[in-house]
Formats: C-alpha cells, sequence, structure tokens
C-alpha cells in the first residue's frame, strides 16, 4: 500500500472515530490535504484515490497547480492572502479560509466584481491564541465589524478559522477549539439579519485534528500525516 493510501484510510478512519465520538455524523466533517511543497503526481494520486479537497498556502504553488490539474479538485486557500495577490485565485478556489481583514474582504469583493464570481465562499481568520506570530482578528474585533462583513454582496462569509498554537498534547490546544466554536455561536446569537452565517468551522491540523472534531471542526486541514513530512520542490 502506497504511503498516501495508507495515509488517507488512517485519517479517514480517525476523522470518522472522532465524529462518532462527539454524537456527529463523520459527513459534516471535509478532510482538507494540505498539499503545499507537494508536486503534482503526488497530488494527482490522492485525487485519484477520491481525495477532492486540497489546501494550499501560497498563492503561485496553488496557481500552477490549478491549471495540471483535474478541474473538479476543490482548491482551500488556508496560508496568509496579500491582497495585491487575491485577482489570482478568485475564479479558481472552493473558498478562502484566510480572510483575516475587512480591508481583505473589500478586495475580495471587487476582484469578485471584476471577475464576474457571483459568490466566492470565505471563512474569517481568528488569533484565539493571541500569539504574535499568527494572523487573524482578534476576537473583540471581529465582533466589533462583523456587520460590515455581513454587507458585502459577492464575498460570502461561511464560518471562522484559527491556527492553534503547535504543542505535543493536543489536549492543550482544545481551549482554543472551544473558545472558536463559541465565538461562532455569539456572532449567530447576533443574528445580523439572517445576512450571516459563521457555522463552519475550519481548525485542526495533523497533530490535534480529532480533537478539532470533537469541539466542531467542519474542516481539518492535514497534510504530513496523509503526504509525509519531507518537502518537495514544485
Amino acid at each position: 500500500m502506497s504511503t498516501i493510501k495508507n495515509g488517507l484510510e488512517t485519517i479517514g478512519n480517525a476523522v470518522e472515530s472522532a465524529a462518532k465520538r462527539a454524537g456527529r455524523d463523520p459527513s459534516e466533517v471535509t478532510l482538507i490535504a494540505v498539499s503545499k511543497t507537494k508536486p503534482v503526481d503526488m497530488i494527482r494520486e490522492a485525487y485519484e484515490l477520491g481525495q477532492r479537497d486540497f489546501g494550499e498556502n501560497k498563492v503561485q504553488e496553488l496557481t500552477a497547480k490549478y491549471e495540471e490539474l483535474p478541474k473538479d479538485i476543490r482548491w482551500h486557500m488556508i496560508g496568509h492572502l496579500q491582497s495585491n495577490k487575491v485577482k489570482y485565485i478568485i475564479d479558481k478556489v472552493a473558498m478562502i479560509h484566510s480572510v483575516d481583514s475587512l480591508h481583505l474582504a473589500e478586495v475580495i469583493e471587487k476582484e469578485a466584481v471584476k471577475k464576474g464570481v457571483e459568490h466566492i465562499d470565505v471563512l474569517l481568520e481568528v488569533n484565539v491564541s493571541g500569539e504574535d506570530s499568527k494572523f487573524g482578528l482578534t476576537p473583540e474585533d471581529l465582533k466589533a465589524q462583523i456587520k460590515q462583513f455581513a454587507a458585502f454582496k459577492h464575498v460570502r462569509v461561511r464560518g471562522l478559522m484559527t491556527v492553534a498554537p503547535f504543542v505535543e498534547d493536543p489536549e492543550e490546544v482544545r481551549p482554543y477549539f472551544k473558545q472558536l466554536k463559541q465565538l461562532s455561536v455569539d456572532i449567530q446569537n447576533q443574528n445580523i439579519d439572517n445576512k450571516i452565517d459563521v457555522g463552519l468551522l475550519s481548525m485542526g491540523m495533523s497533530g490535534d485534528f480529532e480533537v478539532a472534531i470533537e469541539e466542531g471542526a467542519a474542516f481539518v486541514r492535514v497534510g504530513t500525516a496523509i503526504f509525509g513530512a519531507r518537502n518537495y520542490t514544485v
């Protein structure tokens, strides 16, 4: 059995088990195979095994792979996105997970209009850990600005995303996942005239995705556990 096939099966089983432990339907959780730095042939192998959702951190890498791989792949932009690069991916991605400012959302709105994109699904990135090294809105800023995010016609906010601290014990990050979930509930309770839905949560990576699922993750971003730790030249 290939490394990728084994990885997908192992992670798929773990996703299912974590969902069931939480009393959730496993179909509620989407596994995003983080393919950053991995060559096209590895992504194609995962695709041929049935994987359709892939995550990239860099615009240039995403657009290059988009041209070479099947068009029914759902690409997710999961890395920090500079506003001047939005135009290159606006019509290529299924979702942008890393909208970390109102300004970036405004740029996405403008580029969607230019490219004739009816709507682009996004998640608002929240820095729940408060680490200076991480991007994202503070929970307080998000609550204060949420009505402005709801006003866009083409940017469709679907939920929230966070990157938890890197720790040895995944239980240590459970409080951060709980915090993101509670933030989602708090914003939903504001009701924003039913114009915004932040119910989908993108949280959890190779080391802590099971905990994230137990706390309500709709998307988990797993790379190393599928493709292996080695980085490749693309």
